[in-house]
Order: structure tokens, then sequence, then C-alpha cells
């Protein structure tokens, strides 16, 4: 039974743990270039990244409220109502996409938080211009991956993400340090964020030619000639699991994202040694996002099908399998944290203030796994307002609240072991624990009493 789930799970995982890191591995390469360029560079880019990811993610978040609705149709044999759905997803990517670039060309809130001095800020403004520009072209290919999950082809998104990865890793490069040869000065950050934005956009075309001419997407009806008008019962449905999904999302990411803004106030130093903490326990993020993705497809598709135990057997064996492997790499990187760091920066002082970040991931990371996938399996079932107050009180009440406490020692007399960077990781790791916990109880309570699902509207 367990070696079933595994071997249903893998195939559907594994595509979306490639593609992910390739995602991941766009920070990871601003990350690695601009430690070689200049503190400075690195301090924005820190701040910058905060910034887009709080703005990006809870958008995002609202977007792929498309999956588990997908899944349970495409589960049901009900494919156009499938297409309809993705159709009427392009609304939400439309007024997310003005509101979202309006919040980043003014990003005053975050520099005020940041407290970043003149040259800082003016790096993260750059930034964030050309990461603003992105946004439509990410807000659509999110829409286009949580579309293909949700029919398991994971490939078809991986494909395209490395492609944009292969695009990326030269372009930043030029951008960066730039080409006196061909006439192109050293753009530094800004450099990351107009490679980035390249990318994505090549990526959102792309994705727009093969849903067209894939004769696999033909069921679907996604290019039907009749005009793409909203459907106010199909903008609800999405919406009345997106919000809270998008939200939820947004206080998991924002929660660590936010630390980096509030670590810059410590020191230029102490933002740094957090970002390449924070570069080393995302990419270990993936493979239980891969994971909780997966899992989360097949309990959809089981759903949608008529077959809750299944989904209710799936669901539980994703948390474990998930978990396993969280512990595993967890210890691996905590034996390896120094030579790891040691290969993105050559600066003493900064892997000095991340080393003592990185030795929190054995516990961070499996915490991590858990709440992610519970939260999946959740969403799935379409439950999606309780994981959003789970993040609330775990990542900003105990997490960001009580790193706040401890940072700055607020209360007086905290040790100073748990002072600056490390009372923010310490309150993180806190917070997942706590959110792993309540979300995993909450998931095994919830399904014991649901014997049956409600079928589809």
């Amino acid at each position: 039974m367990w070696r079933d789930s595994a071997r249903r799970i893998a195939p559907l995982a594994w595509p979306v743990f490639v593609g992910q890191l390739s995602v991941l591995a766009f920070s990871t390469i601003d990350t690695l270039l601009l430690a070689r360029s200049s503190a400075a560079d690195l301090a924005a880019l820190a701040v910058g990244s905060a910034a887009f990811v709080t703005v990006f993610i809870g958008f995002m978040g609202v977007l792929l409220a498309l999956a588990p609705v997908v899944g349970q149709l495409h589960g049901a044999g009900r494919p156009r109502e499938a297409g309809h759905q993705a159709r009427q997803a392009l609304w939400l990517v439309l007024v997310l996409s003005l509101l979202g670039c309006a919040l980043l060309a003014f990003p005053a809130p975050f520099l005020a938080l940041a407290r970043a001095g003149p040259e800082v800020a003016a790096k993260v403004r750059g930034y964030l211009l050309a990461l603003g520009w992105s946004l439509p072209a990410s807000l659509l290919f999110t829409v286009y991956r949580g579309f293909n999950i949700a029919v398991s082809r994971p490939k078809a998104v991986m494909a395209l993400q490395l492609a944009g990865l292969a695009l990326k890793l030269p372009l930043t490069g030029l951008l960066v340090f730039g080409a006196g040869g061909l006439g192109l000065p050293a753009l530094g950050v800004f450099g990351c964020g107009l490679a980035t934005c390249i990318a994505m956009w090549a990526q959102a075309v792309a994705a727009l030619a093969l849903l067209r001419r894939d004769p696999f997407y033909a069921p679907f009806a996604l290019f039907r000639h009749e005009p793409l008008r909203p459907d106010a019962a199909a903008l609800r449905a999405q919406l009345r699991l997106g919000l809270p999904m998008g939200a939820g999302i947004l206080v998991e990411v924002s929660g660590f994202a936010l630390m980096a803004v509030f670590i810059a106030r410590i020191g230029t130093t102490a933002v740094a040694g957090h970002q390449l903490a924070a570069n080393i326990v995302s990419i270990l993020f993936m493979m239980p996002l891969a994971v909780a993705s997966a899992t989360s497809t097949l309990v959809a598709q089981s759903l949608g099908a008529g077959r809750p135990q299944d989904a209710r057997r799936t669901g539980w064996h994703g948390l474990v399998l998930g978990c396993a492997l969280a512990a595993l790499m967890g210890s691996a990187v905590y034996t390896a944290r120094r030579p790891l760091l040691g290969l993105y920066s050559s600066d003493g002082a900064v892997i000095a203030a991340a080393l003592p970040l990185v030795a929190w991931v054995a516990v961070f990371h499996v915490a991590d796994a858990a709440q992610t996938i519970a939260a999946y399996v959740l969403r799935a079932h379409k439950i999606a307002l309780v994981p959003m107050l789970i993040y609330v009180g775990a990542m900003w009440g105990v997490g960001l609240g009580g790193g706040w406490l401890l940072a700055f020692d607020v209360p007086g007399g905290v040790a100073p072991a748990l002072q600056g960077a490390g009372g923010f990781w310490f309150a993180a790791t806190a917070g997942l624990v706590l959110a792993a916990l309540a979300l995993s109880g909450f998931m095994f309570a919830w399904l014991r009493r649901q014997p049956h699902h409600p079928a589809l509207p």
C-alpha cells in the first residue's frame, strides 16, 4: 500500500522538484553573482526579493486555486469545464497584474521597514522596477503551471522552466558585470531583475504556443472561438478558494521573507548572511513542495472520481514520505554547512554571519515539510480558511513577532545568541513547528470525520 502510493507520487513529484529548482536557481544565480559583485547589491537583492516575493506569492496563491478545481473536474472526466476554469483565470491575472505592478513601482513601505540607506534604496527601486514588468508573465505562467499539474502534466511545466533557466543564466552574467566589447555597462542588481523579466516573458510565450499546438489539450477547448467573457460563477468558485489560499501562502512566505527586511536594520553583513542561509533553505524546500504538489493532485483527482478512501490514504502517505525525505536532507545540510556556505561567498564575515542561521536547518526543514504537505492536502479538499488562520498565528505571531522581540531584545535580558538574525531564525523555526503540528492535527481530525466527500458542484 505504501509502495503503491510512492509509485504514484514519484512520477508527478520529480518533474515538479526539478522545475521548482530551476525557478529557485533564478535567485540562486542572482545571489552567487552579486555576492562576488558588492555587499550593497547583495543587500539590495535581499530587500528587493522580500518585497517582490511578498507581492507575487500572495497573488500566485490566488491563482493556484485553479489546481484543485481543475484536478477534481479532470478526475470526474469533465475536460471542457476544466478548460473553462483555466480561461476564466486569465481575468484574475489581468486584475492582479495591474495591482501588483503598482505596488512594485512604489516600494516606499518596504524601504521604510528596512531603513535602507540611499545607495541600497536606489538599487532596490531599480530591481523592483524590472521585476514589475515581469509580473504579468509570471502570473500567466502560474496559470499554465497550475493547470498542467492538475491534469498530471508536470513535465510540460518542467521543460519550460529549464528553458527559462538556460536563458536566465548567461543573461544575468552579461547584465550584472557588463560587457565592454558589446557596450553593455555593469548593471548590478538591476541586471538581475532585467534578466528575470526577459526569461519570464519568453517562458510565457512558449507556454502559449505549447497549449495551442499540443493535441493533448484539445479536449479542454482552451482556445475556443467564443469571446472570453467573465463568468461570475466560475470566478466565485476560484476566489472562494483562492483568496484564503493566497492569504495563507502570503502569510507563510512573507513571515519568512520579511525577516530580511527587518534584519537589514542590523547591518549589511547580517542581511547578506541571512540571504545565503535563506537561499539554502529555499533550495531544500523544493522537495516537500514537489511532494505536496503531487500528493495534492492525486487527492483532488481521487475526490473528483468519487474515491474518498484513496484520497485519504494518499494524503497520509505523502505527508509521511515528505517528512522522512526532509529529515535526511536537513541532516545532510547541517553536517556540510561550512563547505556549503563557502560555495556562495569567500567573505569571511558574511559566512560567519550565516553559519549560526544554517544550524537551525534540520528542525526547520522537517517542520516546513510537514506543514506544507498538510496544507496542500487540505486545499485539495477545498479547505483553505483554517490553514490561513493557523499561518497567521504561527508565522506572523510566533515567527515574525517573536523574532522581533528576540532580535532587538525588546523585553530585555534575551541571550546574546538569540539576538540579531539568530533570534528571527529561532522564532521562525518555532512558528513552523507550531504550524506543522496544528495543520497535521487538523488534517487528521477532519479526515476522520469525512467518510464521504461531497459531490462536485
